[in-house]
Formats: structure tokens, sequence, C-alpha cells
């Protein structure tokens, strides 16, 4: 493990300078973590400095307030913790630090979105979004005047007045640039808890462990990857016999597409409502105790019974599927946050690509692979569990490629992260090299935040229509 965290600790000094990442404190053991992709941390840490510490709609004690009520959500003491000193550090009022009810109306009014992200993100609905915005139809002289139109259908012909102009009807209300900044805050902390569970990250000094994170790291031995990490020779024999036929069904599914045998349109769709049923399935073990809730989270917790549930539930009617190309990132969701929160908008969508492009182009004891298509059924699983389906996805690669115990770690990181256990990341990929399993965790941190965003922008553009 301290061999890992030498070779993160180095990456964050050669790629991005300490000086950049300790302007706002320090470097944590959550950028040492990353660290092992210098390239994903680098956008990782330009949007969230923009999110946390540059101007923007909201200010900065409220930015940490904000992300202080997603991090409780999943009990992360990790988060809660770091930005509790920040918002103390900013100019926060120590009284909001007794709970929610000392906070003033307006945060208090985000409580419920936040449990809906949280946990459910495809309950939200345009009712949720309680805003009053301003707009107008675009004239056509100031078209030609370079007002320009959204990528987004549904937004065409609507300009956005200034956001010092938005409409506001109380002291108590949003608007719609603080909203669009705060409900990115939000998903952004929620995902993030995410990793820090996933990766087994304590807080700096945790007397319960050493001051470094502690990720259950392999024990190391022979070849290793550019970056220098291990590889995991745990498991023996039967682990690497894993890997093999691993990679032989990566083969198999790339000859299959190569010489076109794809599934009908018909099969497709059953192969997805398929692999979303048997999610019902995937689930810790039942010896997993359910956390205890501490009195320090549930002081900004609201309802902290709520919780995820399987978006499929037996018994229950469903909702509707999310159909991914109805309301896509590229065309739908980048234009809205690019027109409300320019700010952000190209920094978010520069880090949802470097996590799902990001690869050494290594698997295990292999080089040159190409994993394009392993990452693709990581990041598609992660939607599905949300109920989100692409049209022009085979879902049965899911199941050809994720082994359950992969599945089981996954959907327990990215739907109830504070139940993930040590056990549950040593059972997958046990020949794995540390850094190929913090990748999973970048995916999983990443098609998380964009799973929610997407329902929560897609209720936004509705709202606005």
């Amino acid at each position: 493990m301290e061999e890992i965290l030498q070779e993160g600790a180095e990456s964050l000094e050669q790629h991005l300078g300490l000086e950049a990442l300790m302007s706002s404190g320090r470097v944590d053991n959550l950028a040492v973590v990353m660290g092992l992709h210098p390239d994903y941390l680098s956008s990782f840490w330009r949007l969230h400095y923009q999110l946390l510490h540059t101007d923007g709609p909201l200010a900065s004690p409220w930015r940490h307030y904000i992300a202080i009520m997603a991090a409780a959500r999943h009990q992360c003491s990790y988060l809660v913790g770091s930005h509790m000193a920040e918002f103390l550090q900013t100019g926060g009022d120590p009284e909001w630090l007794l709970g929610l009810h000392r906070a003033p109306k307006k945060l208090r009014k985000l409580s419920e979105i936040n449990k809906l992200l949280a946990h459910r993100p495809w309950l939200i609905t345009k009712e949720h979004i309680q805003v009053k915005w301003a707009e107008r139809r675009v004239p056509e002289g100031a078209q030609r005047l370079g007002w320009g139109q959204p990528r987004d259908r549904h937004l065409a012909g609507l300009a956005f007045l200034p956001f010092q102009a938005l409409l506001k009807t109380s002291e108590h209300s949003w608007s719609l640039a603080e909203l669009i900044q705060a409900l990115v805050l939000l998903t952004h902390c929620h995902s993030l808890a995410s990793f820090v569970f996933g990766c087994g990250i304590l807080p700096e000094g945790d007397p319960e462990g050493s001051p470094t994170p502690q990720v259950p790291s392999p024990p190391s031995e022979q070849s290793s990857t550019p970056s220098g990490d291990p590889l995991n020779n745990s498991g023996g024999f039967e682990a690497a016999r894993d890997v093999e036929a691993l990679m032989e069904r990566m083969r198999q599914l790339q000859e299959s597409l190569l010489r076109d045998e794809g599934a009908s349109p018909e099969e497709m769709e059953s192969r997805f409502e398929l692999e979303k049923s048997e999610s019902l399935l995937v689930t810790p073990s039942a010896d997993i105790l359910e956390p205890s809730p501490r009195p320090d989270m549930l002081c900004f917790v609201e309802d902290p019974a709520f919780g995820y549930e399987d978006f499929t539930r037996q018994g229950a009617e469903a909702p509707p599927t999310f159909r991914a190309q109805d309301y896509t990132w590229e065309d739908h969701g980048y234009s809205l946050i690019q027109r409300l929160y320019p700010e952000g908008g190209q920094l978010l969508d520069e880090k949802f690509q470097a996590a799902y492009s990001l690869t050494y182009n290594t698997m295990a004891m292999h080089s040159g692979v190409d994993t394009s298509m392993l990452r693709r059924a990581i990041w598609n699983y992660i939607h599905c569990v949300f109920g989100i389906r692409y049209d022009d996805y085979d879902y049965g690669e899911v199941n050809q490629l994720l082994e359950r115990n992969l599945k089981v770690y996954i959907k327990t990181v990215a739907c109830y992260p504070e139940k993930t256990t040590r056990r549950m990341y040593n059972l997958f990929w046990r020949h794995f090299r540390h850094s190929e399993k913090v990748h999973v965790n970048l995916l999983l941190l990443e098609a998380r935040m964009q799973a929610a965003l997407l329902y929560a922008l897609r209720a936004i553009t509705r709202y606005m229509t």
C-alpha cells in the first residue's frame, strides 16, 4: 500500500503540481488515491475547484454546506468532516453545523431533491424544480447577432436573460443559475461518496488506521503497469484462469460484432429488461449489517429512512425506462448546463470523457488489450440499475463480461455505498491490479453522477417548456 500511495503522490507532483492542489488546503487521501490515474485527476480537480473555490452563483460557505448535506445522505464522514472544516474556513456560521434546522430556509428547501438525487433520481419531476426563471422568444434579428440556439430541440427559440435578472419571488427562492450549481454539487458529492467508500478511504490521521487511505491493496510481486502498480496475485491459478476466460469472452464478442451478428431491436430490448430484472437479485449478502445512523450525520438529513430501491421492484409498478436516446448528455444535458452554468459545463463534460475513455490497454497480466468493450459494459450496467437504457447496446454483453462479484460490488458502491465492505472489494477481479480496481471506481463515480444529472436536467427542461 505504501508503494501505491507513494506512486500516487509522485503522479500528483509531476502532472499537477502540489502548489495548485494545495491552494485549497492540502493534498488529501482522496487526491492521493486518484493520483494513480493522473490524467483523470487533472479533469476531476478542475471541476472540483471550479465548483467549490471560484466565483459563482452561490457563496462559498453555502457550497460547502450543500456538500455536507449531500455526503450526509450516505453517512460519509470523510466528506462531511472535510466540508465542515472548509465551511468554517470560508466564514460559515457555526450555528448551521448544529443541524439543518439551524440553516436558512432556502438551504433546507434542497432536502427533498437531495434525497431523490442520492437514492432514487428517477422520481424527480418538473414539480420538484421550484424556481422562477425569465424567458422570451428570440427575435430573428437577435439570432443573427449571435444569441444562437442550443442543441436541445426543447430549448430551441428560448433565450435566457442574464442570471442576475432571473425572477425571484422571495428571499427563499432559488434562481435557475443557483439551482444548477447546487444540483451539480449534490450529484458531485453523492458520487464522490461512492468513490470514498468504494476505495476504503479514511480521513487523514484516522485513529482507526494509519494516516493513509485504507484501500484494501493487494500484495505485490512481479509485473507492473506503466504507472508502476503491482499485479495482484491473490486467488492463485483459479483467479488467473478467470482472467483468461474473460479475455476469451471479449474476443468472441468482438468477432461477433465484426461478423455483424447483432441482435434485433426487439431482442435488444428484451435483454435490457432481463438485465434490469436480474439486477433485483444482485444485492450484498444477508450477513452485511445495516450501518447504524450517526447522530452527527442525521442532523443534516431529513427522512433518513429514505434510501435506494430497485428501479424494477417485484409487485410494484415501475417507472418508465429512461431511454438515453430521448435525452442524451451530449445533445440535451450538456446544452442546458452550458447555458445556465457555463463555468462548469465544459469541465463536467471533460471529466465524463476522461473517465469513460481512460485506458492503458492492459488487463491484469496482459498488455495491448482493447478494453473499450469492458468499460462500456461497466458504464451501461451502472446506468441500467438507475433505469437508463441505450437502444443501440446489447445488454447480453453485461452478463458475459461482468462476473457476479463485480456486479454486487458495482451496485453496492453506486446505490448504497455505505454498505461497501473490504470483502466485496477483494472478491472481484482477484488477479487485477489495485489501480484497475480504482479505475472501476472512477467509472462508478462518473456514470452515477451522469445518471442522476440526466434525470434532474430532464426535469428542468420539462419545467421550462
